[in-house]
């Protein structure tokens, strides 16, 4: 080839003038022959014309310039100019984008509804409060008062006990200190994936692949969490426990089959390993989260339930006073408008609804965990699944454990289990 052969003559012209250049003396320099790119391009292939383009710019090629070439292009043999490789589609990297901007745009959203909602509770909190105490008072003076104050009294205080009553219902239905927990979730949550967007973008190479998944993510967040309270509002006194999900469904994976062989930081010891964490986590986090997460719903129901029929009935004893029933009556208005105070204020001060989301959360995040290592695990391709060295890092951090304290907690759930087995066996052989 013509510019093969040129390669080759400029080679032989550096080493003769370096030859030169040690015995001090310098006779001639590189002259560049005048190409005439009209007449090589004619036959010349791609490759070629790859070649020719850096002798244009007066670079020396060696062998290891060649070959950085011919990996850094695609070369096509059609004769036309090669595409580079490893360049994402301009079409998915600005899906992506816009995805990022949407996301970045819910992270601010659920910020400020979060405050408004942490405003609601406190500002709901202190008028309820204030308002029972202010009828209990009145019903306490309309006891020791006779005329007409007696009947402004007993009229005022029965109105705010009525009002506080409605108030309460309204805000026990709707929880505002549990709204807070949930955007303050949703906005963790949302900021992670702004960020897992980035890393796509400035690390990988991003496919269509990449685009429906954040979609799906996006879409699993804002039905776990919505912003709306009309029509979309969770239930907030479920009949049955169960984790928070903000995360899509894991593709359908085929079983793993025997005789895989070891690659991709995976081994033997790291499989069992992380079903022995599997376990750990099904057993006793996911467990435990979700009993307290029972105890706390039982807590918050019998509170919510308590508030408004404590203030209705001390509206109804405010009715009563300077009847026949006057002594009993007063007592039952001033008695029962501090209970409900009490009551109120044990409910939303100490956040009760907040206090279950956070528990039904923490079994979410250990349910997603262990899906997360189930999926890996039943992955029979391994050249498929995330590193092994990786995950398992990943996995430590997330339960807050270093690598060996990960592998002693697998250890530990190993011998317990085999203990809990050998019982069993004795006991069915006992018996």
């Amino acid at each position: 080839m013509v510019s093969l052969q040129f390669s080759s003559a400029v080679i032989t012209s550096v080493a003769y003038s370096s030859s030169r250049c040690r015995r001090g003396m310098i006779r001639a320099t590189i002259n560049m022959p005048k190409l005439q790119p009209g007449r090589l391009s004619l036959n010349l292939p791609a490759r070629d014309l790859v070649l020719q383009e850096v002798l244009d710019m007066g670079v020396g090629l060696t062998a290891a310039t060649t070959s950085n070439l011919e990996k850094k292009y695609e070369l096509s043999t059609n004769g036309t100019f090669p595409s580079v490789s490893n360049v994402s589609d301009p079409l998915v990297i600005a899906k992506l984008h816009a995805m990022m901007e949407a996301v970045a745009d819910r992270v601010e959203m659920h910020k400020n509804i979060g405050e408004q909602r942490d405003n609601w509770n406190h500002l709901l909190l202190t008028s309820i409060n204030a308002i029972t105490l202010t009828a209990a008072t009145m019903a306490g003076i309309a006891a020791t008062s006779v005329g007409g104050p007696l009947v402004a009294l007993k009229l005022s205080s029965t109105l705010m006990y009525l009002a506080a009553t409605g108030m309460l219902v309204v805000m026990n239905k709707i929880q505002p200190s549990q709204l807070v927990e949930e955007q303050r979730n949703a906005a963790r949550l949302f900021k992670q994936l702004h960020g897992q967007i980035q890393r796509t973008l400035s690390c990988g190479t991003p496919t269509s692949t990449d685009v429906e998944e954040v979609m799906e993510k996006v879409l699993s967040l804002d039905k776990a969490f919505p912003l709306p309270l009309l029509g979309a509002m969770l239930d907030k006194f479920p009949k049955t426990v169960e984790p928070a999900v903000w995360w899509p469904e894991h593709r359908q994976r085929q079983d793993r089959q025997s005789g895989r062989t070891d690659g991709n930081g995976w081994s033997v010891e790291l499989e069992e390993e992380m079903r022995e964490v599997v376990g750990v986590l099904k057993r006793k986090d996911t467990e435990d989260y979700l009993r307290l997460g029972k105890i706390a719903l039982k807590v918050n129901r019998m509170l919510a339930i308590s508030g408004p029929l404590l203030t209705g009935l001390a509206a109804c004893g405010t009715a009563f006073v300077g009847s026949s029933h006057g002594p009993w009556a007063a007592t039952l208005g001033v008695v029962a408008g501090a209970m409900a105070s009490v009551v109120n204020t044990m409910e939303h001060g100490g956040q009760v609804g907040m206090v279950f989301e956070m528990y039904r959360s923490n079994a979410g995040f250990f349910r997603m965990m262990e899906e997360s290592i189930e999926s890996n695990l039943n992955e029979r391709d391994v050249g498929r699944r995330e590193n092994g060295e990786l995950f398992e890092t990943k996995v430590a951090l997330q339960l807050g454990r270093s690598l060996s304290g990960l592998k002693s907690l697998a250890a530990s759930s190993c011998s317990s289990s085999k203990k809990g087995e050998a019982i069993e066996e004795f006991a069915s052989k006992l018996f």
